[in-house]
């Protein structure tokens, strides 16, 4: 594909150059003016622009727009394309550009492992092949012109997440994206504030079977209650399940903890291959498991995924282990919290901590809306099932998890805190060299995030 041009860019939104060269080059999309942060930008805007000299440094710019601008006191430097609509001369850009190129790319959803599964592929595709990608957790949907534009004659494939924040994100991001491969890690309850009920975050998930291309892939972790619910039937590509069962296509067996990772074996078409992945936990396996699916779908060995999984890193303050205060063991996990990372967590724990002292360090669970106090109190139920020996929550919510998890059972020490002002106290006398510590919060949890910061010793990961 040759560089974008203002001409091409013309034919392609069928406008009229009103202002500006037909030759300036376009590199860059946006489609609000705070977007614009870098030269050769096409900016599609029906909003008026005042003033110009605030963006001089990005200069040249082409304006797409369907609004009438007087040229009087617009810079020479702006190049302006008059079309009769603006969003249907952006999605004929957006289609033309997408259209230019015939290359694998994978759409990933998921209420937890989204972004590990993501870096997993990309980490094995970059053995052999230029992979563009969203970059570590970042997936916004203002952000999805951009990551298309990132694609160019040099990509070999292309690996995106898709967040649901609300109904229609991920036929949003079909749009952009249009998917060869899908993967939905698994399905939670979470962002219930826009999606009302547990049944519309499952559907709005479920838009993934809807943006899939017919001769594409959709990738499925066949033990997850909830993606269970979700109506296969109208899916005209490939299903590919993971899982232990015998009847998944990618199987794991013999699964347990090693140093610093998951072991285990994968069985797919009659072959075995042992494979090792840094992490804690057996959704990491699940996670690797997707991963190894998704390559083998590009015509990469399985043999590449194994060698390529054991260099793998992990992702900041997801489930990472620490020294921690008095020789204790600390497991960082406060980038994002959902019942589904939560019952992950209290597992390692559990395993980590084995004839050892376990505590369960929680803040709350954000964006649920009016369904709060339920889910707060799926999340006390599943503390009381799992077990620890010391609950510690922080936050006005976290105390519905506390005071539910008494109720359910747990006949462990319990101590609710509004914030954290007084938890390390606590912990300094609690902690020693026989100790895990668990610490679970959100990146938006400012306080939470600090104590497990103060909470490190010598802050060196032990699992690096």
């Amino acid at each position: 594909m040759k560089p974008l041009t203002v001409q091409d860019l013309k034919a392609i939104t069928a406008g009229e150059l009103v202002q500006g060269s037909r030759e300036v080059l376009i590199q860059h999309g946006a489609y609000r003016l705070k977007q614009v942060k870098r030269p050769n930008t096409a900016l599609f805007t029906d909003k008026p622009i005042v003033n110009w000299k605030d963006y001089e440094s990005f200069y040249p710019i082409v304006l797409v727009t369907d609004r009438l601008y007087s040229q009087k006191g617009i810079p020479e430097q702006i190049s302006i394309i008059k079309v009769k609509d603006i969003d249907e001369a952006y999605w004929k850009f957006i289609n033309f550009y997408r259209n230019q190129f015939n290359i694998p790319i994978v759409a990933i959803t998921g209420t937890s492992g989204k972004s590990t599964t993501k870096e997993m592929i990309k980490h094995i595709l970059s053995a052999e092949k230029n992979v563009v990608s969203t970059p570590l957790s970042s997936n916004s949907r203002t952000a999805s012109l951009q990551y298309l534009l990132n694609i160019d004659d040099h990509t070999d494939a292309a690996v995106f997440e898709t967040a649901v924040g609300s109904p229609g994100d991920i036929t949003l991001a079909g749009e952009y994206f249009k998917p060869t491969i899908g993967i939905i890690t698994n399905i939670g309850a979470h962002h219930l504030n826009y999606c009302k009920t547990l049944e519309g975050y499952i559907q709005a998930k479920g838009e993934m079977l809807d943006i899939i291309s017919p001769t594409g892939s959709l990738i499925l972790n066949a033990e997850d209650i909830n993606t269970r619910k979700i109506d296969l039937s109208k899916f005209k590509g490939r299903i590919i399940k993971v899982g232990k069962h015998h009847s998944c296509d990618f199987r794991a067996s013999n699964i347990r903890y090693h140093k610093n990772g998951m072991l285990f074996n994968v069985h797919h078409m009659k072959q075995l291959y042992e494979i090792f992945v840094p992490g804690f936990g057996e959704h990491q396996v699940y996670n690797a498991l997707a991963a190894i699916a998704a390559i083998y779908e590009m015509g990469l060995p399985i043999s590449l995924a194994s060698k390529q999984l054991q260099s793998f890193r992990k992702l900041n303050k997801q489930l990472q282990v620490f020294k921690g205060i008095n020789n204790s063991v600390l497991i960082d996990d406060t980038w994002n919290i959902t019942t589904t990372s939560l019952e992950a967590g209290l597992k390692v724990l559990n395993a980590l901590g084995e004839g050892k002292k376990k505590i369960a360090i929680i803040g709350t669970i954000t964006d649920l809306g009016s369904w709060g106090y339920i889910i707060h109190e799926q999340a006390g139920e599943l503390i009381a099932q799992i077990g620890v020996d010391v609950l510690i929550t922080i936050g006005e919510h976290a105390s519905i998890m506390a005071v539910h998890a008494i109720e359910e059972g747990l006949a462990s020490p319990v101590h609710i805190f509004k914030n954290t002002t007084l938890v390390y106290k606590l912990l300094d006398k609690l902690v020693d060299e026989n100790t895990v510590v668990f610490i679970k919060g959100d990146m938006y949890s400012k306080e939470v995030s600090k104590l497990a910061d103060d909470l490190k010793l010598k802050k060196s990961s032990t699992s690096e």
